[in-house]
């Protein structure tokens, strides 16, 4: 993924907690050992992130952006979600290490909280409003399943495509919600 200018550092400083990771849970990664390993100060980490946590949050939202952006735009969830699924599988070892952590701030619960309102926005902007009541609840279902599923492929390393995994995905998806996508023209 390509950097401006300013994020030259962030993406330093993913690369140094990835490092790191290849050897080391994510609850013991230090501060320190990440700003050792990228060569700056823990003045520099802490201008940019609140965390290790933070960090690893950042890194993954660069990775929906790039794999969402043009959703509803032209691309459907199934292109975006392959797109998504190719970037975590490039970065395997850095994804495996980063949802295994449950601790405060973790993956897990950023994938989720993002997926929601980018599905949520993506709606509203389509729609005019969130129909909350209609589909909140099986728009929540389906982005905690999918954080299951993705989660599930990554440790495990299972054997499907970026592609069969995405097609899973859309199938899974509840059949009222489907027809809210299909209807809005970002479903297949």
């Amino acid at each position: 993924m390509a950097a401006k200018k300013g994020e030259k550092i962030k993406y330093r400083l993913a690369q140094a907690i990835g490092t790191c990771m290849q050897t080391t849970p994510v609850e013991a990664i230090t501060v320190k050992q990440i700003t050792d390993i990228c060569g700056v100060s823990r003045q520099t980490f802490y201008r940019n992130f609140l965390d290790k946590y933070d960090l690893i949050n950042w890194y993954f939202d660069q990775l929906l952006i790039k794999s969402f952006e043009h959703m509803g735009y032209g691309q459907r969830v199934y292109d975006s979600l392959v797109h998504k699924f190719e970037y975590i599988r490039q970065e395997q070892k850095f994804f495996a290490a980063a949802f295994k952590s449950d601790a405060q701030n973790n993956l897990k619960d950023h994938d989720f909280k993002m997926i929601f309102e980018f599905y949520k926005n993506l709606i509203t902007s389509k729609k005019g409003s969130f129909p909350e009541k209609e589909y909140g609840d099986l728009l929540e279902m389906y982005c905690q399943a999918s954080i299951y599923m993705t989660v599930k492929w990554v440790l495990h390393n299972t054997p499907q495509t970026p592609e069969e995994l995405a097609e899973l995905m859309i199938e899974a998806m509840p059949p009222k919600l489907g027809k809210l996508f299909e209807e809005l023209d970002i479903l297949a």
